[in-house]
């Protein structure tokens, strides 16, 4: 693949000199394989000129497919040499705020325990991150479609539930059908609702409720504090308000009706395909899985209704 490379680097670069100087090798050496590629092609891939090379129409078209496929070299060449090796250097895991001060947080310090060499580090953010760009390992989503461009390993549902305080639900009274929640002060997500909550019932219906409430917030913890506080209504997950559900501090309004967020249900390991074979991505995602199944932690404080 080295005359593969050149040629890149030659497009990159816009001259034999530029690209040799990349590559630490000589002009020369990189005229040569960018001949021997024009012959295995068959193409003349440049113009040159006293001043520049530049892609002919065949090189232009080349350069995405020549990309792609050093690219698939070095992914696989990585990945073969950290078979079987200890897991070691730093591993970058992204997670929503909640979600990862609940449960991802408390993990690392265990793996690293058992693991000397590993390093992690955390970054928790309700912002989708870019994998390649913010140097991510492994990112922690909520989404109805994992990114097209990595490996997205679905771990679990994540259950979502309208809850309210009792003191609540004495003052103004318990909604009975979807379409009654417009009565009430509801906490909104500024991060996916716009004024409608979305719900389906056991019967599969499905309903888009008007809701109000003139307090609104982009992060779940203060939906939190507030419907524990007795000030209205809101969904929340399951992970996050089990336990206040177990010892009566919420209950659960219209049971037979499952929020439906646009982030959708499920929650997946997503990481490039450069990390699958990487020992502190595998030893992370082992840990990640005896924590979740073969039941989450949440769901053994909280088991449903009834």
């Amino acid at each position: 693949m080295d005359s593969w490379d050149s040629f890149i680097k030659v497009v990159e670069s816009g001259s034999m000199a530029g690209a040799a100087r990349r590559l630490g090798c000589s002009r020369a050496q990189v005229s040569r394989q960018i001949g021997q590629l024009e012959a295995a092609l068959g193409a003349r891939l440049f113009e040159r000129s006293t001043r520049r090379l530049r892609p002919t129409p065949a090189g232009e078209a080349f350069y995405p497919h020549a990309l792609a496929a050093v690219a698939a070299v070095d992914c696989a060449q990585r990945a073969l040499s950290h078979l079987g090796s200890a897991p070691r250097g730093l591993l970058r895991i992204s997670a929503t705020m909640t979600f990862g001060r609940e449960y991802i947080a408390p993990l690392l310090p265990a793996l690293t325990e058992r693991h000397p060499e590993l390093e992690c580090e955390l970054i928790l953010t309700d912002q989708m991150v870019d994998l390649v760009d913010d140097r991510i390992d492994l990112a922690l989503r909520q989404t109805q479609t994992p990114p097209a461009d990595a490996v997205a390993k679905p771990l679990l549902q994540m259950e979502r539930v309208i809850c309210a305080a009792p003191d609540y639900l004495a003052r103004h009274g318990t909604p009975e059908h979807p379409l009654q929640l417009a009565q009430h002060q509801c906490f909104s997500y500024l991060l996916t609702d716009d004024g409608h909550w979305r719900l389906r019932d056991a019967r599969g219906e499905e309903w888009s409720a008007p809701v109000r409430g003139r307090v609104q917030y982009n992060n779940i913890d203060c939906l939190y504090q507030a419907t524990l506080a007795g000030q209205g209504l809101s969904i929340l997950p399951v992970y996050l308000c089990a336990p206040a559900l177990a010892d009566g501090r919420l209950r659960q309004v219209l049971p037979d009706c499952q929020p439906q967020v646009r982030f959708g249900q499920h929650l997946y390991a997503c990481y490039t395909p450069s990390r699958v074979q990487l020992p502190k991505v595998q030893v992370f995602l082992a840990a990640l899985e005896d924590l979740l199944q073969p039941e989450p932690p949440w769901r053994k404080i909280w088991p449903g209704p009834g």
